[in-house]
């Protein structure tokens, strides 16, 4: 027994050895098998010589370069809108024009925002009340009325202010006070008022969605202005003037640039790990499997 016990010992390390190389082998094949499970993508240089692989990097580079081209043109709005704020911040600060000044106005856009102080008679006959127009987080209207302006024969549209509407009587109008006889009006001067989307028809009577000037410049054969006034100061006549200061929204057009360059990293990113990155990745891993 002693003998057999030690041909055993002797024996076991002779068959240690000629495991040993076997178990090495067999230990390399389950990474070779699971390379065979990786994701089938070409090596790189048999990548470069697919139609597939200069299709996707056409269509990258195109991608990329639309959205980075959006960014800037983003960028530059902003420095356009920068522009203009900065025109808007000195107009306020100049002195109020008067209705003649006004009158002589040849291109409004010099005179938008500027203070204003106004002299002249209600047209309230030709009041437009503007739907769905909100202030402090409530919809209402906004009340439109025609100013005959003294000493130039010439009307300016009044935006006079906020009232709330009544929603179970929508037809309904509601209650505000227009002065008789000469009046005196402070504001701001203003584009004619933003334009809300509207279904056909909404755009007669005296509630509207919106106010072509134009148009309403011909329904009432009125000589209107191309601008108008935004009215100011504290309520009164049954309405709410607590309009927001301009702000021509600089800050957005930067928020959508990062949008865009963010999008045209992106690209670039996927396209840099899924038509290089992964195909040289599979280069070196099929020269381990040869």
């Amino acid at each position: 027994m002693a003998g057999f016990a030690l041909a055993v010992v002797v024996a076991t390390p002779e068959h240690e050895k000629k495991r040993r190389p076997q178990t090495g082998e067999n230990g390399d094949k389950p990474q070779c098998n699971k390379i065979k499970h990786e994701p089938d993508y070409l090596p790189l240089t048999a990548a470069l010589y697919t139609r597939r692989f200069w299709l996707l990097t056409l269509a990258a580079l195109l991608v990329a370069g639309l959205t980075f081209s959006l960014g800037c043109w983003q960028l530059r709005r902003a420095d356009e809108k920068k522009t203009t704020q900065a025109a808007v911040d000195a107009g306020s600060a100049l002195a109020a024009l008067d209705g003649q000044a006004l009158a002589a106005i040849e291109n409004p856009t010099q005179v938008f925002y500027r203070p204003a102080q106004l002299q002249g008679v209600w047209l309230p006959v030709h009041t437009v009340y503007l739907d769905n127009r909100p202030m402090n987080g409530r919809v209402g209207f906004w009340v439109l009325t025609p100013l005959a302006l003294q000493g130039s024969g010439r009307v300016i549209l009044v935006q006079r202010g906020w009232v709330p509407r009544n929603f179970l009587a929508r037809e309904r109008l509601p209650a505000i006070s227009t002065p008789a006889g000469l009046v005196t009006v402070t504001g701001r001067v203003a584009p004619p008022p933003s334009k809300l989307y509207a279904f056909a028809g909404a755009d007669g009577g005296a509630i509207r969605q919106n106010l072509d000037m134009a148009a309403f410049r011909a329904e009432t054969g009125l000589p209107l202005l191309a601008l108008s006034l935004l009215q100011t100061g504290a309520p009164s006549e049954g309405l709410l003037r607590d309009w927001p200061a301009p702000h021509l929204g600089v800050d957005r057009h930067y928020g959508y640039a990062f949008q865009w360059f963010g999008l045209s990293a992106l690209v670039l990113m996927l396209y840099a790990w899924f038509q290089l990155l992964a195909p040289l990745r599979n280069s070196s891993r099929a020269a381990c499997r040869d």
